[in-house]
């Protein structure tokens, strides 16, 4: 069923935005399933339209200081897999713009560990936990005239776990490119997909990268088919290795047609050439003809150009690949060996010459003063335009909250003052710094389309903040929901560091959540996987000196109803003086997510004639969303409800706002037991990599867990198998995938969506919950 199907016209949406006297949303006189209700329907024929003109803003150009500031600035993350080579990649690209002196690599064994892995818990696990950030200065060769041309760049380094999600999502909302780093040899994998999906989410260019190179088994034009089959854009090598596994020497620029080589220490020197190997240069010369065939696919000028027989210039070609990587068509894609110190330095050159500036990316924010319908207003990033700023990611310092902000338009200083658009208090900047990894650097101001961040500003992720001379507010990443719960609890006496760390986390992450179990009186902790919540109790005990027991993870299961049942519920309570007194008509049915709203649980007001007096409306919504709270199956959450409220009737006397929320959440439980309601449980895409020899048994594992084997691919020496397996199958999965594979086998796992479980389940899910009941309830 498909939910709001038929939507208001604007101008009727802004006549009821502006006479509606409720709380009632603009979609409250369309049912969830696109229906009007005929009294509604006369009631908006009758109205007088008020046409709505949308205001009009002034306009800034940018001055000739933005242009230039903004056309040699690029703000980059970088993403992968986990174990692709994001870490080692960014420490080769800070050594060569001379931000560090010297290499670390990511585990630490040399006891320093990677510069943007500053947590102790990253460089003990050899994983990047949280985003960093960090900028460098690199002097760029143009492919166009071989000049030397200085770039600031920005840079995020981002986790590969899907546990820590969120910090690619914050990530890439802000950024304005990014590097893809995949492996050579596994190419792309379960959590490439992810971050494809988030990069298009957000309408982030990107530039691809294969690293380990020097890995046996190594084949870069397998990996360029993966991304054209499985990621579904268009991309071609822009250079050619010259060796490949151990005896990478270096690559071949196809756009400049030039061999590069790296020399000297740790390869800081890079030394051009105009000749060839014999070796690779019949490779060369077909890969740059598939080049120009697959730019000609995305790109008009390209595609005329070799439909004349044309053979086009250098300046040509490279204008092709910017305009198609620009335009999200395309995705150039450079080779080399990060841990090998091979062709970092071409990789950095690409950034500049083909992601787009601060200046090309089209982004918009909504005027909080307008009605959710009216259009956005574009952002120029012009310094004298008024400030607008988004605070994507929140830390907890050592001088306390340091709140990251990408500026989008205007400028901000340090002792200015600046207005939170949520919740429109005023505060001062106290300190304003430039990040690099754990160290900050002091500024005076920042200008349109940098990063920086700021202290002793009281915020969430997610906020803007403006000057205070327009009322805009742009539009907050995507949070994805938990997946996972624990019962958490103090070993010990319970101290105000348990409850200080929880909020803090809480605050910092989204997706980690913390809620008080009202029945077992647990404090119950939800993420996004076992790692994510294993990683947070962690810190608890060394950030916090908390050391903490936890119960067995527990599956986020959901409720919801599978058909339309109507209610007609009276509320009545007589005791001593005024009683209670509320009646509610109207219905509950299935509804889908829906886009506009965000969300797959809506109340709708359709009610007619005062029956149910405009005050009382509130209580009705509240107590509907009260009784979601908690399904009559299981306990767990109820999604993809739409309750719609036709009618009622009320007490001079009795009614009250209490009456009303009690008469609606009696109604819910009523109706809800004729509406077929279904447990749903987590179902996860695994991803399993393991030797050839052990694909039966792999595969025989995953049917025992009750999995559906969506994909498998054989390559070389191991097997890839992609399978649908529920959540509460999985537990003790890696275990079993090792004693299965001698230790050989990895998987790993990301949220699908949310199914009916089987009926025995659900039996058993139900009956479980009847014996935590108290008695009287049962």
């Amino acid at each position: 069923m498909q939910t709001f199907v038929r939507r208001l016209p604007s101008s009727w949406q802004w006549a009821l935005y502006s006479s509606r006297s409720s709380r009632t949303s603009p979609q409250c006189l369309v049912s969830c399933s696109g229906r009007r209700a005929a009294s509604a329907a006369a009631a908006v024929a009758k109205s007088p339209v008020v046409e709505y003109e949308p205001p009009t803003y002034p306009t800034y150009q940018l001055t000739e200081k933005d242009v230039q500031r903004l056309n040699f600035q690029r703000n980059i993350g970088v993403s992968a897999h986990i174990d692709s080579g994001k870490t080692t990649l960014t420490e080769r690209v800070l050594f060569y713009t001379g931000r560090i002196r010297e290499i670390h690599e990511v585990r630490g064994r040399d006891a320093v560990g990677a510069k943007m892995d500053s947590m102790e818990l990253e460089r003990e696990k050899g994983i990047t936990i949280q985003s960093a950030a960090t900028f460098c200065d690199w002097e760029a060769t143009s492919p166009v005239t071989n000049q030397k041309q200085k770039y600031a760049i920005n840079i995020i380094d981002t986790p590969g776990h899907v546990d820590f999600t969120i910090e690619v999502e914050r990530a890439l909302r802000v950024l304005d490119g990014a590097i893809l780093v995949l492996c050579a040899v596994s190419g792309v994998q379960s959590q490439t997909t992810t971050v494809d999906r988030q990069m298009r989410r957000y309408n982030v260019p990107r530039i691809s990268f294969i690293n380990k190179m020097d890995r046996p088994g190594a084949n870069p034009w397998r990996v360029i088919n993966q991304i054209r089959s499985k990621l579904k854009i268009a991309a071609a090598a822009v250079q050619v290795p010259i060796g490949v596994e151990d005896e990478l020497k270096g690559v071949v620029d196809l756009v400049r047609w030039k061999a590069i080589y790296n020399e000297g220490e740790k390869g800081i020197n890079v030394v051009e050439s105009d000749d060839i190997p014999e070796s690779v240069l019949e490779l060369a010369k077909a890969k740059r003809t598939e080049l120009l065939e697959q730019l000609a696919e995305v790109d008009d000028e390209m595609g005329e150009l070799l439909i004349m027989d044309e053979t086009p210039t250098t300046a040509q070609l490279v204008a092709a690949i910017r305009r198609a990587t620009v335009g999200l068509k395309f995705s150039p894609v450079f080779l080399g060996s990060a841990i090998k110190n091979t062709a970092v330095q071409p990789m950095l050159d690409g950034v500049c010459a083909y992601l787009a500036n601060p200046a090309e990316g089209t982004v918009t924010a909504h005027d909080t003063t307008q009605p959710a319908s009216a259009p956005p207003v574009p952002l120029v990033p012009a310094s004298d335009a008024p400030l607008v700023g988004l605070a994507f990611k929140l830390e907890e310092g050592r001088f306390g909250q340091l709140t990251y902000m990408r500026v989008y338009q205007g400028t901000l200083k340090k002792g200015g003052i600046i207005y939170n658009a949520r919740t429109g208090k005023k505060v001062k900047v106290p300190r304003l710094v430039r990040m690099h990894s754990n160290e900050m650097e002091d500024i005076e101001s920042i200008g349109p389309g940098e990063i920086c961040a700021i202290f002793g500003v009281e915020c969430s992720s997610g906020d803007t903040f403006t000057d205070g001379s327009t009322s805009f507010s742009m539009t907050s990443m995507f949070v994805p929901e938990p997946v996972i719960s624990l019962a958490i609890k103090p070993e010990g006496k319970e101290t105000p560091n348990f409850s200080r760390a929880l909020n803090r986390f809480q605050k910092e992450d989204p997706t980690f959540r913390v809620h008080l179990d009202k029945e077992s009186k647990e404090t119950i902790i939800s993420g996004m996987g076992e790692l994510h919540l294993e990683i947070y109790v962690e810190r608890m005990r060394r950030e916090y000196n908390v050391a903490c027991s936890t119960g067995k993870p527990r599956v986020a299961f959901r409720e919801t109803i599978m058909q339309r049942a109507e209610f007609n519920y009276t509320h009545k309570k007589q005791t001593g003086g005024a009683g209670q007194f509320a009646r509610v008509i109207g219905y509950i049915e299935p509804m889908e997510y829906n886009e506009d709203l965000g969300r797959d649980v809506d109340f709708v007001n359709i009610v007619m004639g005062g029956n149910v007096p405009t005050n009382f409306i509130p209580a009705v919504e509240k107590g509907f969303y009260e009784a979601l709270e908690k399904g009559s199956l299981s306990g767990n959450p109820i999604t993809g409800c739409c309750f719609v409220l036709k009618d009622g009737a009320f007490h001079a006397v009795d009614s009250s706002e209490l009456a009303f929320r009690n008469a609606t959440i009696g109604a819910f439980r009523e109706a809800y037991k004729n509406t077929k309601p279904v447990i749903l449980e987590p179902i996860m895409t695994v991803e399993v990599v393991a030797p050839s020899e052990f694909q039966s048994a792999v595969i025989g594992g995953l049917n025992q867990r009750r999995g559906t084997i969506i994909d498998s691919e054989v390559r070389d020496e191991e097997f890839v198998c992609i399978a649908e397996v529920a959540l509460n199958d999985m537990f003790g999965y890696s275990s079993q995938l090792r004693g299965a594979t001698q230790g050989k086998g990895e998987f790993s796992m990301e949220y699908k969506n949310h199914m009916p479980v089987l009926p025995n389940v659900q039996k058993e899910l139900e009956e479980a919950y009847r014996k935590t009941m108290p008695q009287a309830k049962k």
